[in-house]
C-alpha cells in the first residue's frame, strides 16, 4: 500500500459517536499511516467513539478533534467510514454535513464507503456523479441524482466510493492515488 506516498498530508476521518464499521475505519487509517500521511479522527463530540464489527461492539477510539472546530482547509483528504448507524447518525449533524459538502465542493480527495454515502446524499453532492455503496443505499443515491453502480470502487473526479469491507484494498489504493496527485 505504501507505493503511493502521502507524506506531509493530513487526512480527516469523520465519524459519528457510534456504529462505525471498525474495518472501514482502521483499514484506511493504517493505509494512510503506511503511506506517510497523518490521519486525524473527527467526530461530532469530544471523547471516544464506539466502533462495531457488524452488529457486535468492537474497539473505542479517541477523538482528535470535533468537526465544529475544524475547517476543510485543515486537511488534504477526507475519509467517511461506513457502518449503518454511523452513516445514519452522521447525516443528522448539520456541521458534519456542511463539512462534507465543503470538502467535496473544494475538489479535495474524498473517500466514502458502505453506508457513509448517506452523508453525501444529505450534503446534496452526488447529483451527476457515478458512485457505489452498500446495495441498500442505491435507491437513495439514485433519488439524489447519482448513477449507482455495483463495483468494488468507483472514482468520479475527487470522489472515491466503495461498497463494503472486502473492497478496502481497492478503496485505499484509489484514495491514496488521488491524495498523492493532489497539489
Amino acid at each position: 500500500m505504501a507505493e503511493q506516498s502521502v507524506s506531509g498530508k493530513t487526512i480527516a476521518f469523520l465519524v459519528s459517536t457510534e456504529g462505525i464499521e471498525q474495518a472501514e475505519l482502521t483499514g484506511p487509517w493504517e493505509a494512510v499511516k503506511e503511506a506517510g500521511g497523518t490521519p486525524v479522527l473527527l467526530s461530532t463530540e469530544a471523547g471516544e467513539v464506539q466502533a462495531f464489527n457488524h452488529l457486535d461492539k468492537a474497539d473505542t477510539f479517541g477523538v482528535d478533534k470535533v468537526v465544529d472546530d475544524v475547517s476543510v482547509d485543515d486537511f488534504d483528504g477526507l475519509v467517511l467510514p461506513g457502518g449503518a448507524p454511523n452513516g445514519d447518525l452522521l447525516r443528522t449533524f448539520e456541521s458534519a454535513v456542511s463539512f462534507v459538502r465543503g470538502f467535496v465542493e473544494s475538489g479535495k480527495p474524498t473517500a466514502v464507503i458502505c453506508h457513509a454515502p448517506w452523508v453525501l446524499v444529505e450534503a446534496d453532492v452526488v447529483r451527476g456523479k457515478q458512485v457505489t455503496s452498500w446495495p441498500s443505499l442505491q435507491t437513495d443515491l439514485r433519488n439524489a441524482g447519482a448513477e449507482w453502480v455495483d463495483q468494488e470502487v468507483v472514482v468520479d473526479g475527487n470522489l472515491v466510493t466503495s461498497r463494503q469491507p472486502d473492497d478496502i484494498p481497492a478503496f485505499n489504493r484509489e484514495f491514496l492515488a488521488l491524495v498523492a496527485q493532489a497539489a
